[in-house]
């Protein structure tokens, strides 16, 4: 009898994070994607007709011709500078993917990078807004054999996504990159609440816990909640490498990793009270 697998286990993939942690992550859907991008489009069109009349109205003593070029200007850097500033930022996400829940992520153990996030948005314009120009364009203004090769080429890059088990778009492919779904991550409060089981075997100095952030808190609470045997004492070793952590004879990897999460958020939530928020190991606070 086939195993019948569910949505989740479908969409779901491995991503290894720059710590070397195999983490699970699924795909975005289509609509999400969909949506994602009707409303950055909103947000870009609802943008460019406020410049427009802004720099039409305040640009009428220099002359029409100049405010039209000036609008053209910033109507291309708009387009082509919105989902490369959002998508360089800590969020890896424009307004409508945070909205959406979804983020884009690198498909290998880098972090993303500029590049990548340039790479896959350079092809946007020939990818999809290209294909809707044709699409949306009277069919008198052009030739019939133009516009029907215009047709074929939108179906190829509109529906790319839909061919591929990983929904990735052209720019996708080339820029080593994917779009993952991305829930607001909640520190986990019953994890934590096994401090007081575990703190008389653990005690961690400051300098100890100070060694990882809040990046470093949502992973290690994803590896606990996974409890996968390899996964948890590879992370568990790296933990106590990174720390300088003698184990012991008895020591139980689980349980050393909850009570280095309990004492981390721990710590978080202190430095949190002062107004610092250190976001990950890498971040001086």
């Amino acid at each position: 009898m086939s195993e019948v697998l569910s949505y989740s286990d479908v969409n779901r993939r491995s991503l290894i994070t720059p710590e070397g942690i195999n983490l699970q992550v699924q795909l975005a859907d289509i609509g999400a994607r969909i949506a994602a991008y009707a409303l950055d489009q909103l947000i870009i069109n609802v943008g460019l007709i406020a410049a427009f009349f802004i720099i039409i109205f305040g640009g009428i003593a220099a002359g029409p011709e100049i405010a039209i070029t000036i609008f053209i200007l910033v109507n291309f850097f708009v387009r082509n500078f919105y989902y490369m500033f959002f998508e360089m930022g800590p969020k890896a996400a424009t307004p409508g993917k945070r909205i959406n829940k979804i983020r884009v992520a690198s498909r290998t153990q880098a972090r993303l990078t500029a590049n990548a996030v340039f790479a896959r948005n350079a092809l946007r314009e020939i990818e999809i807004n290209l294909p809707l120009s044709f699409i949306f364009m009277s069919g008198d203004s052009i030739d019939g054999w133009i516009a029907l090769l215009g047709m074929l080429w939108s179906g190829i890059f509109l529906f790319f996504p839909l061919f591929n088990k990983d929904r990735l778009r052209a720019g996708d492919l080339i820029a080593g990159t994917w779009v993952v779904r991305a829930p607001k991550p909640i520190l986990a409060a019953d994890l934590a609440a096994e401090k007081t089981v575990l703190e008389s075997n653990y005690i961690f100095t400051s300098d100890q816990v100070e060694a990882y952030g809040v990046h470093e808190l949502h992973v290690l609470e994803n590896v606990i909640r996974a409890n996968e045997y390899q996964t948890v004492k590879d992370v568990a070793d790296r933990i106590r490498n990174k720390v300088n952590w003698e184990k012991g004879m008895s020591e139980v990897d689980l349980e050393f990793l909850k009570a280095y999460y309990a004492a981390l958020r721990g710590r978080l939530e202190t430095r949190l009270l002062f107004g610092v928020r250190r976001k990950d190991k890498f971040d001086k606070g």
